[in-house]
């Protein structure tokens, strides 16, 4: 879950902030949070932090915080290898499901890793996206890529590829890592697009055609077109699903202003300090719960032990022999699944993700910069990090987790509950992901959650996902006949265009296969749809700058040139000496020596 636009704007854009003279505190000093205050209130009064961003908190401290950020990351990283499991036909190979989950925890944290060291040096935290899933199910949902009868024998078809006959093969893990691998190409391919946009310094004037009327259906529509998953996962036992939805509310909304005292050593004494454990904890809270109830109602024998009978899918024994079975340690390697395969029509349709997921990371930049105690993120900070979240994206395609990386924005808003900013402690976080991504056992463990619980989640995570979309057109005049036009149409048909086209499947037939499969998965990947009318129509049809929404943005960036402060943490490590040493360097849009006009005015 996102934090909305508001948040990031307020967070990031904020004029300039008093930095800290005092060294930070040995120890573990948590401050009593002021519970009550939103993340604006929290900026505006200033982040007193403990430990700012080039600060180096005790080793204990950094793995504590370290594996707080991991849990808050934990159900949106989790959520994407089981929301593709059925769509690439993987069934009941929980073994491929724990590979899956530990793969995407490892990639996850190299990612973190690259992007604190070489990219925008940010405590930012890499994970799965959503903006990545639609374009995924569009691509499997061809036909090429059905899945198979499961009474029939394990088929490869191979004749869509290279018009031979269909081949039986033994092995029937081919069918889903047929799949997988597709979805690996697309992704490959794609993410040079976000490469190319960050080493070429394109990503500023691309930015410059996109304003709210584009990017709010855009965001919108990826967390609609996943109501389906959503009800799939719920529909197993609505009960459970509704009770765990009910305990994330209440740890998320309803207690998020009780503070739990906690206990922590300090000065060579104990003391008892308050913390927002529910308000950090909540998605953790809340799944949890509702997987102890269905384990109690398991082994009581509440539950149905029958497959065809309903709340079956609500027991937590299914799925034990993936615990059982899953290797102890299982070091996840490129092209373990195979090697990529690409086509165009992928290809094109993952660019759409690509291009959503590079607008948010941008807004979580500015965001994490004010809450770290960073001045705002000059332009060949924000470059290098679009692309080397490109280069995180290439990475988690050649691992193959079937999904690309972005950054995380529930961890940028734990900075300022915590105050701890400090650099260390994501880079902290990042070991820990790649070293329980290796445990085999641990992938294996979530395995056994239920179905009912998994859906419940996913109706609150994908819900808030629709609204932070909807948040962006809070800098929209929506008394403007134009700008409601723009957004009902853009909206609705991003919702009819891709149900019809599945409900018409073969509608399409040029004559040539490959521009039939183009055409299919762009009009049915939702997100495409509704950001492509946005933004064709934003920028055609007559409007002011104030009426689209796009001088209130601009006013909100022109005050970072305010703030006057060292940009040296965002130089990178061992090369500023030799970097400055030529003057070519200062050409190049991603290094420190280079800097825009705006930047120039500013110094």
């Amino acid at each position: 879950m996102r934090l909305t636009t508001e948040e990031k704007i307020e967070l990031g854009f904020n004029p300039a902030f008093g930095g800290r003279d005092e060294q930070p505190q040995l120890g573990v000093d948590i401050e009593e949070p002021h519970s009550g205050e939103t993340l604006e209130e929290m900026v505006d009064n200033g982040v007193d932090l403990v430990y700012s961003l080039n600060d180096r908190p005790p080793w204990y401290l950094c793995i504590l915080l370290g594996f707080q950020h991991y849990i808050l990351a934990f159900g949106g990283i989790i959520a994407v290898p089981l929301i593709l499991a059925e769509p690439l036909c993987i069934g009941d190979n929980n073994i491929a499901k724990s590979q899956l989950i530990s793969t995407i925890f490892f990639v996850s944290g190299l990612c973190t890793l690259l992007q604190t060291a070489v990219g925008t040096r940010l405590p930012i935290l890499q994970g799965g996206t959503f903006s990545f899933i639609t374009p995924t199910l569009a691509i499997l949902a061809l036909p090429k890529w059905q899945c198979p009868d499961p009474n029939a024998p394990a088929i490869l078809s191979m004749q869509l590829q290279n018009d031979t006959s269909p081949q039986q093969v033994e092995n029937s893990d081919e069918i889903w890592m047929s799949r997988i691998r597709e979805i690996q190409g697309a992704i490959l391919v794609s993410s040079l697009l976000q490469i190319v946009l960050g080493f070429s310094g394109l990503v500023g004037l691309v930015l410059k055609f996109i304003g709210p009327l584009a990017i709010a259906p855009t965001i919108n529509l990826i967390g609609m077109s996943l109501f389906i998953e959503a009800g799939k996962k719920c529909g197993g036992h609505w009960g459970i699903a509704a009770l765990t939805v009910c305990l994330i509310l209440l740890f998320s909304q309803y207690l998020s202003k009780v503070d739990v005292p906690m206990i922590a050593y300090k000065d060579k004494k104990w003391k008892v300090f308050q913390y927002p454990l529910f308000k950090l904890f909540s998605a953790l809270f809340g799944m949890c719960g509702g997987w102890l109830l269905c384990f109690v109602l398991t082994i009581s024998d509440v539950l149905p032990s029958k497959s065809d009978q309903y709340g079956f899918s609500a027991r937590t024994d299914i799925s034990l022999d993936a615990v059982t079975n899953s290797p102890w340690f299982h070091v996840p390697y490129p092209g373990q699944w195979g090697l990529p395969t690409v086509s165009l029509s992928s290809v094109l349709g993952m660019m759409a993700g690509v291009l959503a997921s590079t607008m948010e990371s941008i807004g979580d930049y500015y965001a994490c910069a004010r809450l770290s105690g960073a001045p705002p993120p000059p332009t060949h900070a924000i470059n290098r990090g679009i692309a080397v979240e490109g280069i995180g994206c290439i990475l988690a395609a050649l691992w193959g987790t079937g999904n690309g990386t972005t950054s995380y924005s529930q961890n940028i808003a734990a900075l300022g509950i915590t105050k701890v900013g400090s650099r260390l402690v994501l880079q902290t976080t990042g070991i820990l992901m790649i070293v329980l991504g290796i445990f085999g056992k641990f992938g294996a463990v979530f395995i056994t959650i239920p179905d009912p619980v998994i859906g419940g989640m996913f109706l609150v995570m994908f819900g808030m996902i629709a609204a932070v979309g909807i948040s962006n057109l809070q800098y929209v005049d929506l008394n403007s006949s134009r700008n409601l036009l723009i957004l009902g149409f853009s909206t609705f048909s991003g919702l009819v265009l891709p149900t019809w086209f599945h409900s018409n499947p073969g509608i399409i037939d040029t004559g040539i296969k490959e521009l039939d499969q183009v055409i299919v998965v762009l009009f049915t990947t939702h997100m495409f749809i509704g950001g492509f009318l946005g933004f064709i129509l934003d920028n055609t049809i007559p409007g002011t700058d104030k009426e689209r929404g796009i001088k209130n943005w601009q006013d909100k960036v022109q005050e970072e040139s305010k703030s006057l402060c060292d940009l040296s943490c965002y130089d990178i490590p061992f090369c500023s000496g030799f970097l400055k040493r030529f003057k070519c360097f200062q050409y190049l849009p991603f290094l420190p020596s280079y800097k825009t006009k705006t930047e120039e005015a500013s110094t």
